[in-house]
């Protein structure tokens, strides 16, 4: 299961090598609202440099999944951590603009696009080569 959130960017830990195959890298990120969280997120392998190209203070959306496992009897949770972009708001426009977007508002109707009219104009004619 993939879940999302977003949350202003409060610390980064350094990266840790668990085993000589497996390193991890943790970070935490403080939730907005009239109660806020501290939220600790994981990153594993190849993904724990992609929190680099953020700053502590940066508002970012983080994309993850959860994780559990057993240890002797006792049960840990792990938020891992896949993707992160910038959540930051395009002043001109209003909308958020991800990394990698180019902040470019995608709008299904381009300028050349006519409207048909409405239901009142339509008639059983228009439909009449329908196959069914």
């Amino acid at each position: 299961m993939a879940f999302e959130t977003e949350g202003i960017l409060y610390k980064v830990f350094d990266t840790e090598s668990k085993t000589a195959s497996f390193q991890a890298r943790e970070f935490v990120i403080k939730s907005e609202g009239e109660y806020p969280q501290m939220i600790k997120f994981q990153l594993t392998q190849d993904k724990c440099d992609i929190i680099e190209k953020f700053e502590t203070g940066q508002k970012i959306k983080v994309h993850f999944d959860l994780r559990g496992r057993e240890w002797n009897e006792k049960f840990f949770t792990n938020l891992n951590a896949w993707r992160i972009e910038s959540a930051t708001v395009d002043e001109s426009n209003g909308s958020s603009s991800p990394e990698g977007e180019g902040g470019k508002a995608f709008s299904p109707l381009d300028e050349s696009f006519e409207s048909i009219g409405t239901n009142d104009e339509m008639s059983a004619e228009d439909f009449s080569d329908l196959p069914f």
